[in-house]
């Protein structure tokens, strides 16, 4: 019995498209990260100058990146640890 063809072109499309989707997550859950760590708050000048706000939003984020989000807000990780049953 021959072997069946791959069809590379279908496959190459479906990687992309997925590549895509994953990208945009990305994008997504960057800006859900700014926006719990408060980090759009201040201007990048105003972080230069004030120590204290850059070490509150590397601990939010840390917090954001564990699943737990300071703020009560619920994060993505949150979101997919309700999803999975744990």
């Amino acid at each position: 019995m021959a072997r069946k063809p791959r069809d590379y072109d279908s496959e190459l499309a479906a990687l992309m498209e997925r590549a895509k989707k994953l990208k945009g997550q990305k994008t997504t859950q960057l800006g859900e990260l700014v926006q719990v760590t408060g980090a759009d708050a201040l201007p990048v000048e105003q972080s230069r100058k004030q120590p204290d706000a850059v070490k509150r939003w590397a601990e939010r984020g840390e917090a954001f990146g564990k699943g737990k989000s300071p703020s009560g807000i619920m994060c993505c990780s949150d979101k997919a640890f309700e999803a999975s049953g744990e």
